[in-house]
């Protein structure tokens, strides 16, 4: 691809206001996990505290993944996206108020961050649905590989700023900060304009579109496979990298310094490879998907044999371009294959298993450092993620699910 055709997407208008909007999103987003944390911190220096505001957010997102498809589906997906940014800006922005007047409370936090978690819930069907509305289907790898380097790009400055907030104005400003996002994003999406969703004359109930949508899924073999697998994969990830490597890091030469640094290669990982991708036209999205899925086992297994800084930073980068090519893949996979009308509740259904078993991972990955120990555990999960990553591609309809030629000229 020519350097034109990889900005072709933002010279349609729904796609620039989209892109706009989530970049503003993005922003305060990369910074709330840091402001929050130091919010629920300033409240209470309970550990555990923390924990259960975290888990009050994070609970609802798994609850209600399958209900925001359908709704999505249902209603229209920048409707739903509008809303549930209008709601999470405002549970934000009482979250700062409180901060700041020293009244806040921890059932206080707790109540706003499980409505914060339902409301993402909510939208997160819809954002990873929209793109094929905005943009002619050939401009699909283009639109997803900008919307990825845009993350990736906020992913590296956005917590850094929210230290920066949070240390010369106080973790309310950095919150306050992201509930305006929430709220400029909305207002933002408004300049979108794409078609209604076509009401069904015969008036399902939510059962039966949830119904719909599970048989989609378990009729598309590529797509509940390749789910499956992630419901193992992400758990090992989960539990070695993210549960275990900060532990191996601090006993280890790596230290805590170390560890931050493994984790920003990974980030520079992901940039370089989409501005590869920008160029390069993925055909068979899913072998080449799972095959860079396959690369963070490389991280794991070298923490486990020799967790020495540069050697770990060298595979991690490999790991985050690995990481683009299959959220490219999966993405285009799923965009180009499932019907339109479906596709809210066929990534919600996605989304629900891929992220069920990680609370399994960051559970039983701690006993068992304990018991086998943490260097041979994180060996053990790299070598047991490479090794379903391959298994994942002895299914056809994965290893040989082609790109969809299109010849549109105009969004849908």
């Amino acid at each position: 691809m020519s350097r034109p055709s990889a900005l072709a997407p933002l010279r349609e208008q729904n796609f620039r206001w989209y892109f706009l909007a989530r970049m503003v999103n993005m922003a305060g987003s990369t910074m709330a996990s840091v402001a929050l944390a130091f919010a629920v911190l300033e409240v209470s220096d309970s550990p555990s505290a923390l924990g259960t505001v975290l888990a009050a957010m994070s609970i609802p997102m798994v609850v209600f993944l399958l209900v925001g498809g359908v709704v999505a589906d249902r209603f229209g997906r920048t409707l739903v996206i509008q809303t549930a940014n209008v709601v999470s800006g405002l549970c934000q922005l009482s979250i700062a108020a409180l901060v700041l007047g020293g009244h806040a409370q921890v059932w206080q936090l707790v109540c706003l961050a499980a409505v914060i978690g339902t409301s993402s819930a909510m939208s997160f069907p819809a954002l990873a649905s929209v793109l094929p509305q905005l943009v002619p289907r050939e401009q699909l790898q283009q639109a997803n590989v900008l919307i990825s380097m845009m993350r990736g790009t906020l992913t590296v400055i956005g917590p850094s700023l929210a230290g920066i907030l949070v240390v010369t104005a106080g973790p309310g400003w950095a919150l306050a900060v992201d509930g305006t996002t929430y709220l400029v994003s909305a207002a933002l999406l408004l300049r979108v304009k794409i078609p209604a969703p076509v009401r069904r004359q015969d008036k399902p109930t939510m059962l039966v579109e949830l119904r719909d949508g599970w048989t989609v899924f378990r009729s598309t073999t590529w797509l509940w496979v390749v789910v499956l697998a992630f419901m193992a994969l992400n758990a090992i990830h989960s539990g070695a990298i993210s549960t275990l490597g900060p532990v191996l890091a601090k006993t280890s030469d790596l230290g805590e310094r170390g560890w931050g640094l493994v984790l920003s290669a990974e980030a520079i990982g992901l940039l370089l490879m989409t501005v590869v991708m920008t160029r390069v036209r993925l055909e068979r999205p899913l072998l080449f998907g799972m095959l860079g899925i396959g690369a963070l086992a490389l991280p794991m297994i070298m923490l486990g044999l020799n967790p020495q800084v540069v050697p770990v930073m060298a595979v991690m980068v490999l790991a985050g371009a690995g990481t683009e090519v299959f959220n490219l893949g999966w993405n285009l996979a799923m965009q180009e294959n499932i019907p339109d009308e479906m596709l809210s509740r066929a990534y919600s259904y996605d989304a629900l298993g891929s992220f069920v078993a990680i609370p399994v991972g960051q559970l039983l990955f701690g006993p068992l450092g304990v018991h086998f120990g943490v260097q041979q555990v994180i060996l053990a999960g790299g070598i047991a993620y490479a090794a379903i990553a391959g298994l994942t591609l002895l299914s056809r309809s994965v290893r040989d699910l082609p790109r969809v030629s299109t010849t549109s000229d105009a969004p849908r």
